[in-house]
């Protein structure tokens, strides 16, 4: 990824230095232009690049995983709008030194003069409120829906700023064929990724509710604030998906049809029929005990690699918390049913499980898990009640030793909060646990 970043941001220097005249870089208001041009080049660079990471590529999904994908997105996104802050800014002071004007009174000359700079100053003002409610604390404090809705308005933000990139920009217009080519170049690649992002977000999950016609079969209450939802298609094993996965879930219903939630299958599944299980941590997931049977369903996926391919030892521990029981459920009966990496049946006690609660009342799945340890597939040790009341941790490095004497021996998958999921790899790391053995599925598109 580095490479291929480095490399395209390489090609776009070059297409700026081809593009400058020799000798045009004198005096202060023509170099700090210049380096108005350069920064815009590199930040609409940059906003393709963050389009294509989360365009749902397949193939570059299951090469690296969207859970890293929406991480380099993530990180990436900050340096985007710095730079887009930059160009701006860098600009109007090169021109008003140029000109000999005031700064405010050069950024107005360009707005109110140039082609298309209303749309990018529009632009600009959606890329900001992204940016600003992208911070940790403001991100927090956002209800999902609100979030997902600001992170879709940078589609409409790199529509309107595209304008004025080939219309205003020094690199592109104008007759000259050095111009003509940037501009094709530089209009291809926006379309390449314009294109790629309506078939593989929109056009690929309509075509998929054609081809499987999923539909909410039932939700059943689990615990207290959890819920499955049983969802019934055609031809679902088409879809590829493994146990431990996760699909990005759209219920046609008032207020689900608008935005996608990442769910994990919380059941290996079949030709006919998948299994979702949603803990109450806010207001769509809340929501779900509220959807009706016969709900027409849109997901796209699956993704993740919380599955049992990872597992490389014969003995495997899962750890799970919070709605990680979902996905640590289905990971437990698919690996109880696959053989080892030597080809053997696991034997008992080869597939342990830790389940992480406050409260007995927090336990959902607990009976599919008690079915499965009686019949002498799984161990199943139950970690319920708090810290104080425990007298300790028991995820701390003692405690898990204690409970899973060959911890070190094993795969170890880990699914929760992300609290819990922190304090158990600190614990595997004390106890020496090597990290290619630690697997951890810990997803949000936020």
């Amino acid at each position: 990824m580095r490479v291929a970043l480095v490399a395209g941001g390489v090609a776009i220097a070059g297409l700026w230095w081809v593009n400058t005249i020799a000798g045009s870089l004198s005096g202060p208001g023509a170099i700090v232009t210049a380096l108005g041009r350069v920064t815009g080049l590199f930040a609409g660079y940059l906003v393709l690049v963050q389009l294509l990471l989360l365009a749902r590529l397949p193939w570059f999904e299951r090469a690296v995983g969207l859970d890293r994908l929406t991480g380099w997105h993530r990180g990436l996104g900050t340096n985007t709008v710095v730079l887009i802050c930059a160009h701006v800014l860098l600009t109007v002071e090169g021109y008003s030194l140029t000109a000999s004007h005031a700064t405010l009174s050069e950024a107005w000359t360009v707005l109110s003069t140039y082609p298309d700079m209303l749309k990018a100053t529009v632009g600009l003002a959606l890329f900001l409120l992204v940016g600003i409610t992208s911070g940790a604390r403001l991100r927090r404090r956002l209800s999902y829906e609100a979030w997902y809705w600001l992170h879709v308005s940078a589609y409409l933000a790199v529509a309107l700023a595209f304008f004025h990139q080939t219309s205003t920009g020094a690199d592109f217009r104008g007759g000259d064929p050095r111009h003509v080519a940037a501009r094709l170049l530089w209009t291809a690649m926006y379309g390449a990724v314009a294109l790629a992002v309506l078939w593989w977000r929109v056009a690929l999950p309509v075509r998929g509710w054609f081809r499987h016609r999923l539909l909410v079969e039932q939700v059943v209450p689990e615990a207290d604030g959890v819920v499955s939802v049983w969802v019934r298609g055609r031809n679902l094993h088409q879809l590829g998906g493994r146990a431990g996965q996760f699909l990005l879930w759209r219920f046609a219903t008032p207020g689900h049809l608008w935005t996608a939630h990442p769910y994990s299958l919380s059941a290996p599944p079949t030709a006919h029929r998948l299994r979702l299980t949603v803990k109450d941590a806010g207001d769509h997931s809340r929501a779900m005990a509220r959807l009706h049977p016969g709900a027409p369903v849109l997901a796209e996926g699956p993704f993740g690699h919380f599955t049992a391919q990872q597992a490389n030892r014969d003995r495997v521990l899962l750890i799970a918390g919070g709605s990680g029981i979902g996905p640590v459920r289905a990971l437990a009966e698919d690996l109880t049913n696959q053989p080892t990496p030597a080809g053997r049946l696991r034997r008992r006690g080869a597939v342990t499980v830790l389940y992480r609660a406050s409260a007995a009342t927090d336990l959902a799945l607990a009976a599919e898990l008690d079915s499965l340890a009686d019949a002498g597939l799984l161990t199943v040790h139950y970690l319920v009640g708090r810290r104080t009341e425990l007298g300790g941790d028991p995820l701390a490095p003692a405690a898990l030793a204690a409970l899973v004497p060959d911890v070190t021996d094993r795969d170890i998958f880990i699914c929760g909060p992300a609290g819990m999921n922190a304090t158990v790899q600190r614990s595997l790391r004390r106890l020496r646990v090597p990290r290619r053995q630690v697997h951890v599925e810990e997803f949000s598109l936020r």
